[in-house]
């Protein structure tokens, strides 16, 4: 198994789904965890919870869309748990609708979330990666950053973004022993999946060689590699979990 004891890692969205399979995956390996959520007492809660099953966790309330709150917050408990090694920008929200009924407030709550909040993040953290020289950083973008998906043009623009910023940071900190990588979800077995009707989910899953849905833990076990030593040369990369639907 990967190890990464003695390492810290930060994982905003880790109250649930994706990012709290990450947050559970990086405790099974050893690293001490942040995690982040909008609500403080949910991200306390969540953080407890993922405790009890072995290791170090925290739950901090942050909104990643506020770059002030981000840069403030995430150095004060940077401070208090000496620094972040792993970032894992997970957070994200949705605001479908087609192009024509698209509110620009809408546009700017998910672009600013799911693109502005990983810039904020990564900004926070660098520098201690920087006077570690050792860091890694996971963006966790989406396959329709890739594909496109209709209604929703400000999830896509925000995911494709995020595919841009972090080939960026992997050529700017690579001589620093920094790596910077993309996960690209998938259809994801989610709430959001469950809920479909029949027809819904038969015609995306016809669209899946593998037949089914993926699980969060597999994006964990991505999150977990590209995190680790294992993964030292591998940088700027989109690694698609998605089983097969996308090649």
């Amino acid at each position: 198994m990967t190890d990464l004891k003695g390492r810290t890692a930060l994982v905003t969205g880790g109250t649930r789904g994706i990012g709290n399979a990450i947050a559970a995956r990086l405790l099974d390996t050893g690293a001490t965890v942040v995690i982040t959520g909008r609500d403080a007492g949910a991200a306390a809660k969540a953080a407890e919870a993922l405790a009890a099953g072995g290791g170090a966790c925290h739950g901090i309330g942050l909104d990643v869309s506020d770059f002030d709150a981000v840069q403030e917050g995430l150095k004060a408990t940077g401070r208090e748990v000496g620094g972040f090694d792993i970032l894992v920008n997970n957070a994200g929200i949705t605001r479908d609708d087609v192009l024509l009924r698209m509110k620009e407030a809408d546009w700017d709550a998910v672009l600013s979330t799911n693109l502005k909040g990983a810039f904020a993040c990564a900004k926070a953290v660098i520098r201690d990666m920087v006077k570690k020289r050792w860091g890694r950083i996971v963006n966790i973008t989406s396959i329709v950053g890739a594909m496109g998906n209709p209604g929703q043009a400000n999830y896509v623009a925000a995911k494709a973004g995020l595919v841009g910023l972090t080939k960026t940071l992997a050529r700017e900190y690579a001589t620093r022993g920094i790596t910077a990588n993309a996960i690209a979800p998938g259809f994801i077995e989610t709430d959001m999946t469950r809920a479909l009707e029949p027809a819904a989910r038969d015609a995306l899953l016809a669209q899946i060689p593998m037949e089914r849905f993926g699980a969060p833990e597999d994006v964990a076990a991505a999150t977990a590699f590209l995190a680790s030593d294992e993964a030292a040369y591998v940088t700027g990369q989109v690694i698609h979990v998605n089983g097969g639907m996308l090649m």
